[in-house]
């Protein structure tokens, strides 16, 4: 591929939504990404979103899916994930910004006084906070694709929408770009494609000031080029301008549906910059793998926010990834906790290779995923436990295995006679080099151990044979820990301490002895998977499943 020739200033493409929410956004947005980078482009990416809270970090995962953890620490949105699964983007606090921290760092620039007794008002100090943010990213990488959350007309959203209208002034047209994600509705009634709605949004758009250059119709049938042609028209952009974004199998073939309708091209055209032939094989590629599995597992997800599985959705595509890396088909089977703690878990789960029990906070459901470990250790069935799942491992090891019956983490039981696990109150972050403290009574926003840590393994684990190296970094989201008062009693009964922190305080991976493959981590291994190289933890937990559905 000969050098693309690009310009040293970054090129802004900015992503709008409308008529309704979850038409896929952040994922189009990934997929643009994908596409700049088979052509050797460099690509960033922000999501803005309109909500007050200042992060996510505090947000119920029914009302918002599943909060994505940076290297940085960052409390996100969970389209980071898609920006990081389709790209070799890094994510950090830049790159996600909302309403509340928008408001919050204009509030305190006014409380200490910067702003010279002036009156601050939402133009221009609120859109200037966003402009700032937004161009922070200048210089960062060829292109930066920022996503603005929402739908357009929410009121919300307004000076999100106003900020980026003055920075068309601001850059040029040649520096910035303007595409809209629009619903093209089928009405299987009546047979026809109706394109009113796609009409009322850009005229929504316009109203604000913005006109689009290019449209990504969200559809499930394809668009003739006549109805092409007439939203061209009607919404006053060219007609090779109007993209199709038609369902598709597995959100990995965007990448190569969004290539042949030229979307790529066109963005590269109207922003003045020449690439060679973009190298889209290894999506080709990938796509081939997931349409021709070799093999199946049946993996059961066992949680509290079953009912939402955008709750789960960084999880949801690990586990993907893991059975990729197997030539396998992963069919994922939720499972309520609660439900586990009601009815015979043998009869839940039968069926699943593999069980898995994911993050969460509280004590709903909790007894429930115990029993689904207890099921698994004591079946011989794959297990994995992710950060709420690993401390539930310890408590039931410890209550069945080490005859600690009571055995509980404080944070379900603060009176427990045996807390195994247990809120940590001061410990060593190696991202900053300082010691970290917190109690009780600390902020529920921003106070749990968050972001990059790393990790020294144990030779000749689960763990260490999967990495195949000494030392990992992982990503955190937790408040709670192993205590290590115990560490010595619960090893005597087989429980292998496989992961801890640099300085030995912090136990990060346990392993259970005598068994195929069972293993808990604190950290989110899912948040670094990717379809192209999946974790190697999830790749091996597949691994371990296949063989059990083989053997039996």
């Amino acid at each position: 591929m000969k050098t693309p020739q690009t310009s040293k200033r970054t090129k802004f493409i900015f992503v709008t939504g409308g008529v309704l929410s979850s038409l896929g956004k952040g994922l189009a947005a990934a997929t643009i990404g994908a596409l700049l980078e088979c052509r050797g482009l460099t690509v960033t990416f922000q999501k803005l979103d309109p909500y007050i809270n200042v992060d996510p970090g505090t947000m119920n995962p029914f009302q918002h899916g599943e909060v994505y953890v940076t290297d940085d620490g960052a409390e996100t949105d969970l389209d980071m994930g898609h920006y990081e699964r389709f790209t070799n983007a890094v994510m950090s606090q830049k790159n996600n910004y909302t309403t509340g921290r928008i408001y919050y760092s204009v509030i305190t620039k006014e409380r200490r006084g910067e702003y010279l007794g002036g009156t601050v008002q939402v133009i221009p100090h609120i859109t200037d906070e966003i402009k700032a943010a937004i161009l922070q990213l200048d210089g960062c990488a060829d292109f930066a694709i920022i996503e603005i959350g929402g739908t357009v007309g929410d009121i919300e959203g307004l000076p999100f929408i106003e900020a980026i209208r003055q920075l068309r002034t601001d850059l040029g047209r040649e520096y910035s770009l303007f595409i809209h994600l629009t619903l093209v509705p089928y009405i299987k009634t009546a047979g026809e494609v109706k394109t009113k709605p796609t009409q009322h949004s850009v005229r929504e758009l316009r109203a604000d000031g913005i006109q689009p250059d290019i449209l990504i119709c969200r559809t499930e049938v394809p668009l003739e080029d006549s109805l092409k042609a007439k939203i061209a028209l009607f919404c006053n952009v060219q007609k090779d301008a109007v993209i199709t974004g038609i369902d598709v199998e597995t959100i990995y073939e965007m990448p190569l549906h969004f290539y042949r309708e030229g979307l790529d091209a066109k963005i590269l055209e109207l922003l003045n910059v020449w690439t060679g032939q973009p190298n889209i094989k290894p999506w080709e590629d990938l796509v081939h793998t997931i349409k021709h599995p070799k093999n199946e597992v049946t993996i059961a997800i066992t949680g509290k926010y079953v009912e939402l599985t955008e709750s789960y959705k960084s999880l949801h595509e690990a586990l993907i990834h893991g059975g990729l890396a197997n030539g396998t088909k992963v069919r994922l089977r939720y499972i309520s906790a609660e439900d586990l703690e009601e009815k015979d878990p043998a009869e839940l789960l039968d069926g699943c290779t593999g069980i898995l029990v994911p993050g969460g906070f509280g004590k709903r459901g909790a007894e429930g995923k115990i029993r689904a470990i207890s099921h698994a250790r004591s079946n011989k069935i794959p297990f994995f436990g992710i950060c709420f799942g690993m401390q539930l491992a310890v408590v039931e090891f410890s209550r069945h295995i080490a005859g600690l019956a009571n055995a509980n983490s404080t944070e379900l039981d603060s009176a427990s006679p045996d807390p195994v696990i247990y809120l940590i109150k001061e410990w060593f972050d190696y991202r900053t080099n300082q010691m970290q403290v917190r109690d009780e009574t600390s902020d529920m926003g921003g106070t749990l151990r968050l972001g990059a840590y790393p990790c020294v393994l144990k030779e000749d684990t689960h763990a260490a044979r999967a990495y195949g190296q000494a030392e990992i970094s992982e990503r955190h989201r937790h408040r709670f820990e192993f205590n290590n008062l115990y560490r010595e009693q619960l090893e005597a009964c087989g429980l292998v301490v496989s992961g801890v922190s640099p300085d030995n305080n912090l136990v990060e991976i346990v392993e259970i002895e005598d068994h195929p493959w069972f293993l808990g981590c604190q950290f989110h291994p899912e948040f670094k998977s990717k379809p192209m190289h999946p974790h190697p933890l999830f790749r091996d937990f597949i691994s371990a499943a296949l063989t059990k559905k083989n053997n039996g």
